[in-house]
């Protein structure tokens, strides 16, 4: 006998586990204009190039803690010694090229702070201020990057960004609700508002 209730549909990539199910419930695709925030995804999606995304969410915490909870402003302080204690932590992606590039990462993220005022600002720019709802029916529908990331990825690099290419900016876009990606028959799709 069945209890009746319609289990909800979601996205196919989340249903591996229940800790990606959760982030793709709660977080991913939900707008983001906490500068914070937006440097975490920054952080997590650099060390995800190559792996998978439930790789890195299922260090993330180790991640907070290794990465002075994402403040900006304390990892563009970490020097040589913080790099060979971040080589230690078993905790998360042991890395160097993507520990230094966060470290200068930080360092470019302050600057555009500094000349927009917010990172937020400077980012959200990239969709015109607004998320862009997409229509995709299958995952296979969705791209890997586009115009708009391409754009990201080029101006990130010009200001001394690393490990930004353009998958990357558009994993970034899918986190922070720049583009909402859900399919369209997920239930979270109708969810995502435009901020």
């Amino acid at each position: 006998m069945t209890s009746g209730r319609k289990e909800k549909v979601r996205c196919a990539w989340c249903l591996s586990s229940p800790g990606m199910i959760a982030y793709h419930d709660r977080e991913w695709g939900v707008p983001v204009h906490d500068d914070r925030k937006l440097f975490e995804y920054l952080v997590l999606d650099a060390f995800q190039a190559g792996l998978s995304w439930s790789t890195i969410l299922n260090k993330r915490e180790n991640f907070r803690r290794a990465f002075a909870g994402f403040d900006p402003s304390k990892v563009a302080r970490f020097n040589k010694s913080s790099i060979a204690r971040l080589m230690r932590d078993a905790g998360i992606v042991r890395n160097r090229q993507k520990i230094e590039s966060s470290i200068e990462n930080a360092r470019a993220f302050l600057k555009v702070q500094r000349e927009f005022g917010t990172f937020d600002s400077y980012i959200w720019q990239f969709v015109g201020g607004k998320t862009r709802r997409n229509k995709f029916k299958r995952m296979a529908d969705i791209p890997a990057n586009t115009s708009q990331s391409d754009a990201m990825s080029k101006d990130l690099k010009a200001r001394g960004f690393r490990f930004v290419g353009s998958t990357i900016c558009y994993a970034f876009m899918q986190a922070a609700g720049m583009v909402n990606d859900h399919v369209v028959d997920c239930y979270r799709y109708g969810h995502i508002v435009r901020p």
